[in-house]
């Protein structure tokens, strides 16, 4: 994660603008999210990793994380942003947040605006 913060690490049609957000509950990291501008798939921008802690997980810190990350990738102005799934219990939060199926491995937002006004609030949760 470190060379990829520091533009050492580049995923496959990476561009060098990146942007991440970590997410902490009292003073401890409970989950964290990054993504960058990409080509690829056509794309302008890619989600690279999302995490929350398991404990954490279900209380809206995956979500308010994600809107953060939508509203970076429009200022951006990078509507249309893929994400490679990982494994399939994923892929419901991604479609609830309108996200739809690319290909067997990734989904897709063909306008990640429909994400970035979702998920915001959170009592206690500080986002860094």
């Amino acid at each position: 994660m470190a060379l990829y913060l520091a533009g050492e690490h580049h995923p496959q049609h990476a561009l060098s603008s990146r942007a991440i957000w970590l997410a902490e509950a009292g003073h401890e990291p409970v989950g964290y999210i990054a993504g960058h501008l990409t080509r690829r798939f056509g794309c302008a921008g890619e989600l690279q990793w999302i995490y929350v802690v398991p404990d954490e997980r279900r209380r809206g810190v995956a979500s308010r994380l994600l809107a953060l990350l939508a509203v970076w990738f429009l200022e951006q102005d990078a509507h249309r942003v893929c994400v490679d799934i990982g494994d399939d219990a994923a892929r419901p939060f991604y479609r609830r947040y309108g996200a739809t199926d690319l290909n067997p491995h990734w989904m897709i937002w063909q306008d990640i605006a429909v994400v970035a006004n979702r998920g915001r609030s959170g009592d206690g949760l500080r986002v860094n």
